[in-house]
C-alpha cells in the first residue's frame, strides 16, 4: 500500500511538470517574421509618402504658374485687341484726311499747290501735305508693329501654357502612380499587422490553455495525495504511522501577454451639420456663374473664372475666405465623409462645388464653360 500512494504521488508530479514545460509561445519565430515585414513595408510607404508630399508640392508651384501665365495671357489678349483697335481707327483717320487733303473744294491738292500764289505757298502747301503723309505712315507703322509685338507675345506665353499643362499631366499621372503604390502597400501593412493581431491571439489562448491543464494536472495531484494520506495503512508488527510525503509545489503561474493594441482608427472625416445658410450662398453663387467661360487664371465673375477661381469666389460670397489653388483648398478645410452641397468636390489638380444628387458646378478646362457635371472626387472638404 505505501509503494501504491508513492507512485500514484510521482505519477502526478510527473504530469504537472511535464505540463508546465511546454514554451510560452507557440511561434515566436513565426511573430518576428510578420513585425520584420511589417517594418519594411511601413519603411516603404513612408518613402512613397515623402515622394508624394513632394510632388505634390511641385503641382501647387506649378498650378501658381499656369495662374500667373493665364492672366499674363488674359492680359496680352486684353493689349492686343486694344492695339488693333488702334491700328483701324489709324487707318480709317489716315483715309479721312486723304479724302480731304486730295478730294476737298473743287480742284486736287496737286491743283492747289500749283495753283498757290508764290512759290513759298507753294512750298507751303507742299510741305504741310507731305507732313501729314509722313506722320499718317509713322503712326500706321507702329500701330503695326505693336500689334505685331502683342501678337508674338501671346503666342509665346501660350505656349509657354502649352509646356506647364504637360508638365502638369505628367505630375498628375506621377501622383496617380504613387496614390496606387501607396494605397497597395498600406493594405499589405495592415494585412500583416491583422496576422501579427490573429497570432498574439492565438497565442495568448495557448498559453491560457497550458496554464488551464497545468491548474488541473496540481489539482489532481492534490487530491490524489489527500487520498493516500486519508487511506488507513496496514499494521505489519505495529510499525510506526507513516509520515505522509510532501505534496508538490505547485509552480508559479506566468504572466499572460497581452496582445498588441488594435490600431487606432484615422480621425476626420467626421459630418458636421455646419452653417446650412453659408452652405446655400455657396451654391447659388456656384449656380450664378453657369455658362461663364473658363480662363487660366480667372478670377472675375461673370466674365472668366479657372476651377478654383470659382470656388474661392463662391465661398467669398458665404464670407468665407479660402485658398487659391485646389491644394490649399484640401488642407485649408475639414475633410467629410458625407458631402453635403456647398462641400468642395477634390480630385488632384481640380475642385468643384457639390451640389448633391450626386451632381457639382464646376469650371473643367480651357474651351469651356462652367456646367454642372457628375460628382468626381477623391475628397469632399467642408469650410462653412
Amino acid at each position: 500500500m505505501k509503494f501504491k500512494r508513492v507512485r500514484n504521488m510521482l505519477l502526478a508530479t510527473a504530469l504537472t511538470c511535464s505540463m508546465m514545460a511546454v514554451p510560452v509561445f507557440a511561434a515566436p519565430a513565426n511573430t518576428s517574421s510578420l513585425e520584420s515585414q511589417k517594418k519594411a513595408a511601413q519603411n516603404e510607404v513612408n518613402s512613397l509618402q515623402s515622394q508624394l508630399s513632394e510632388l505634390m508640392s511641385k503641382m501647387t508651384d506649378l498650378q501658381n504658374q499656369l495662374i500667373t501665365k493665364g492672366e499674363e495671357i488674359t492680359k496680352a489678349e486684353k493689349q492686343l485687341k486694344e492695339a488693333e483697335e488702334k491700328e483701324q481707327q489709324q487707318y480709317e483717320d489716315m483715309k479721312l484726311r486723304i479724302k480731304y487733303m486730295y478730294e476737298e473744294g473743287d480742284g486736287s491738292a496737286v491743283e492747289r499747290i500749283l495753283s498757290s500764289g508764290s512759290i513759298a505757298e507753294m512750298l507751303n502747301q507742299a510741305e504741310y501735305a507731305q507732313k501729314v503723309h509722313s506722320y499718317d505712315r509713322q503712326m500706321l507703322d507702329e500701330y503695326v508693329e505693336t500689334v505685331t509685338e502683342v501678337k508674338e507675345l501671346k503666342e509665346s506665353l501660350e505656349e509657354d501654357m502649352n509646356k506647364l499643362e504637360d508638365m502638369q499631366t505628367e505630375y498628375e499621372a506621377q501622383q496617380t502612380e504613387l496614390n496606387t503604390t501607396i494605397e497597395s502597400k498600406s493594405a499589405e501593412v495592415a494585412n500583416l499587422d491583422a496576422q501579427i493581431q490573429e497570432a498574439a491571439r492565438k497565442a495568448a489562448e495557448e498559453q491560457a490553455a497550458r496554464e488551464k491543464a497545468a491548474q488541473e494536472a496540481a489539482k489532481k495531484a492534490e487530491a490524489q495525495q489527500q487520498e493516500n494520506n486519508n487511506t488507513p495503512s496496514g499494521n505489519n508488527g505495529g510499525g510506526a504511522a507513516e509520515t505522509p510525503a510532501p505534496a508538490p509545489n505547485t509552480p508559479d503561474t506566468p504572466d499572460t501577454p497581452e496582445a498588441p493594441p488594435a490600431p487606432e482608427e484615422p480621425s476626420g472625416g467626421g459630418s458636421s451639420s455646419g452653417n446650412v445658410s453659408a452652405a446655400q450662398t455657396i451654391v447659388s453663387a456656384a449656380w450664378s456663374q453657369i455658362g461663364v467661360p473658363y480662363v487660366w487664371g480667372g478670377t472675375t465673375p461673370y466674365v472668366g473664372l479657372d476651377c478654383s477661381g470659382l470656388t474661392q469666389w463662391c465661398h467669398a460670397q458665404a464670407g468665407i475666405y479660402i485658398g487659391r489653388v485646389d491644394s490649399q483648398q484640401l488642407a485649408g478645410g475639414m475633410q467629410v465623409s458625407d458631402p453635403q452641397p456647398g462641400d468642395i468636390a477634390w480630385t488632384p489638380g481640380h475642385v468643384a462645388i457639390y451640389i448633391g444628387n450626386g451632381q457639382m458646378i464646376e469650371a473643367q478646362q480651357p474651351g469651356t464653360t462652367i456646367c454642372v457635371s457628375s460628382v468626381r472626387a477623391s475628397a469632399f472638404v467642408r469650410y462653412w
